[in-house]
């Protein structure tokens, strides 16, 4: 998905139009859900396919709470309002896989010691 097309798409999910706003939000979500898929990594700055639905829940809810930011209760004509963490719940983050990788270890096969001789005195 473009930016542009992420931007119309969360106009239509949030009723805002203010694009510098949806696109800083839009920017938090992104830097979220690499933070969580690429614990180890600091080169990745693109959110992969597959999490760019993801990206706009996140951003949504976000949106969802301007004004009311790092509220816990809120009990109003018979509303109840809580907030799972004062950014973004878990929960919307759990369905993120860190990537894994297994490091490749090479050995210096010319100078391996076994039984007390060395290659280069057979």
């Amino acid at each position: 998905m473009t930016p542009q097309e992420m931007l119309a798409k969360l106009k239509i999910m949030t009723g805002k139009t203010d694009e510098t706003m949806l696109s800083i939000y839009l920017d938090q979500a992104a830097a979220a859900i690499i933070e969580k898929a690429y614990p180890f990594r600091n080169d990745v700055t693109e959110v992969p396919g597959k999490y760019q639905m993801r990206q706009l829940e996140i951003t949504t809810y976000l949106v969802g709470k301007v004004g009311a930011e790092g509220q816990t209760v809120h009990n109003e004509n018979g509303i109840n309002r809580s907030y799972e963490s004062g950014s973004i719940p878990r929960s919307m983050l759990r369905g993120i896989t860190p990537e894994a990788k297994v490091p490749i270890v090479l050995i210096d096969t010319v100078n391996i010691n076994i039984g007390g001789q060395s290659d280069e005195n057979p």
